[in-house]
């Protein structure tokens, strides 16, 4: 455990972040997850909405410093890929 005032406080600090960012990255796994068991079932129009709902969410995760910006557009475009293929 850190003395000085300063590292006392940065410890706290980083405690605080460390619990919004990991809020923020489970939001963004239960987004995901949703989409992935609306393609799970099968339903092109569950599968659809979803996805809307949660590409923001992940490209959020991105402005906020929580996922890298290549790894969000990877796992969006996987996504759309994946619900387009349905609804064909």
């Amino acid at each position: 455990m850190p003395n000085i005032a300063s590292s006392k406080k940065r410890v706290r600090t980083i405690a605080k972040r460390t619990a919004i960012n990991h809020a923020r990255k489970s939001r963004i796994r239960n987004f995901t997850r949703q989409v992935e068991e609306a393609l799970a079932s099968g339903n092109k129009t569950a599968a659809q909405a979803a996805l809307k709902a949660a590409e923001p969410e992940i490209m959020r995760g991105v402005s906020k410093g929580v996922t890298h910006k290549n790894t969000a557009s990877r796992k969006v475009s996987r996504l759309t890929k994946r619900v387009a293929k349905l609804a064909k």
